[in-house]
């Protein structure tokens, strides 16, 4: 057996494994720590560079995955200089994560959890919201999605929380997953889809301590029910979200197969211009009722996964993304040998293809190159690229151990689809910390 080559590579052990498979050595780039110092940096699975390419956005929660939603401050660094700046910090016992840019402008929207938490008012996934700061006024927080847990309910405003806002490619929608406060208090919430469009501002009355206005008007664009029918296209969760364009989302949506089974299938939601029309329910919902998607939003299911040896979307946890032409939808599902690889479905219909065939599982979430000739992610502890026409994987950083690997909760490629940036596990004086890196790829 051959001994593998190592590499120092900012101070952490990196192996160069020799193993045959559909995935080439021969691209190994110099990756550049662009992070230092105390804490922990956490990136969103996607949109964490800005327009020009040369900052990266992140949160500061602890560990390494980011599930301790902890952090108390939203910041960015410059991939040149190492410079950091601070664009907002929380108070008043409230804390902050999961930040995106703005494709176009140097604006940045991020979770905000409660200030002055309370045993009855703490953060969860219904106890959240949306805030937008302009990079040239950091400090400055505004509303996204507003508030209004008091019957009657106001069209335009959530009565819960949301998680993961991202812009559309134009930079004028904001999507997002959301949890219902008032529905969680019955035991009949369920995770959805929401979507924030600007110009139309929503003013809710001071009804309750915890409302509160908001600069978008925001809908829920998903369909869910508690208990849907055994081998339908009914579902009870809809989540993990992509565009496609502006007129459509891709998610994951969980259904229950005939043999009561629950599994995660593509469907996506397309959406018409105006999302200030009510259609078959009112959009602020009703008291035991979650708030109805406008008129003209239809709800399509594309992957019919149950009669496969391993059904279902599986693997990583990861969000669905477009090709930029908006020809294909990429999610992750395992092939007959049990190994998640990288699948597409067309947004029309159609039968999924996969695209990888590695002998080694995709590893964690993954974005297109602007171009749309490749996809990034991580696989066999190393950030790769896959070619998304033939399909053939090239490993960009070696091997290193399990310890040091890229975590799996971002692979970014940058706006202008020459870099790629991503979060290493390092040491530290106190313990292990994230610390983001970058690596050229042109």
């Amino acid at each position: 057996m051959k001994v593998p080559a190592t590499f120092k590579v900012a101070g952490v052990i990196l192996l160069a494994t020799t193993m045959k498979c559909t995935a080439t050595n021969d691209s190994l780039q110099s990756e550049a720590q662009v992070t230092r110092g105390p804490g922990g940096r956490i990136l969103t699975n996607t949109a964490v560079w800005s327009p020009d390419s040369e900052w990266i956005v992140y949160d500061t929660r602890s560990d390494a995955a980011g599930e301790k939603f902890d952090g108390n401050r939203i910041e960015m660094v410059n991939v040149r200089s190492g410079e950091v700046r601070v664009l907002y910090e929380s108070r008043n016992g409230a804390h902050c994560g999961v930040a995106t840019f703005h494709p176009r402008e140097a604006r940045v929207v991020f979770i905000l959890g409660p200030e002055n938490p309370t045993p009855d008012w703490s953060y969860n996934a219904y106890h959240r919201q949306g805030v937008i700061v302009d990079v040239a006024r950091p400090g400055v927080a505004v509303n996204l999605d507003a508030r209004d847990l008091v019957l009657p309910f106001t069209a335009g405003a959530l009565r819960g929380g949301s998680h993961v806002h991202v812009w559309d490619a134009a930079g004028e929608r904001i999507s997002f997953t959301y949890e219902d406060h008032v529905l969680a208090q019955c035991g009949l919430n369920q995770r959805n889809i929401g979507v924030s469009v600007p110009g139309k501002p929503v003013r809710v009355p001071k009804t309750h301590p915890r409302n509160h206005d908001g600069e978008y008007f925001t809908v829920l664009v998903t369909r869910t029910t508690a208990n849907p029918k055994h081998g339908s296209d009914e579902i009870k969760k809809a989540f993990e979200e992509g565009w496609v364009g502006r007129r459509a989302l891709a998610f994951q949506g969980h259904v229950v197969t005939e043999k009561g089974e629950t599994i995660s299938e593509v469907f996506i939601a397309d959406l018409p211009d105006n999302l200030a029309q009510p259609g078959d329910g009112p959009l602020a919902g009703a008291e035991m009722r979650m708030p109805s998607p406008p008129r003209g939003v239809t709800q399509r299911r594309l992957t019919f996964t149950a009669g496969r040896k391993h059904p279902g979307i599986q693997g990583p946890r990861h969000w669905l993304r477009s090709s930029p032409d908006r020809s294909r939808i990429a999610f992750l599902m395992k092939d007959d040998a049990g190994v998640a690889q990288l699948w597409t479905v067309p947004p029309n219909g159609g039968a999924p293809v996969q695209l990888t065939r590695n002998p080694w599982p995709i590893a964690s979430a993954f974005t297109w190159s602007p171009d749309g000739k490749h996809i990034a992610h991580v696989a066999d502890n190393s950030v790769c690229v896959t070619d998304a026409a033939t399909g053939a994987t090239t490993r960009l950083t070696p091997r290193s151990d399990d310890a040091s690997a890229p975590q799996p909760e971002a692979c970014v490629f940058s706006p202008d689809g020459t870099k790629i940036a991503f979060v290493r596990r390092m040491p530290s004086p106190d313990a292990p910390a994230n610390r983001v890196f970058v690596i050229n790829v042109k």
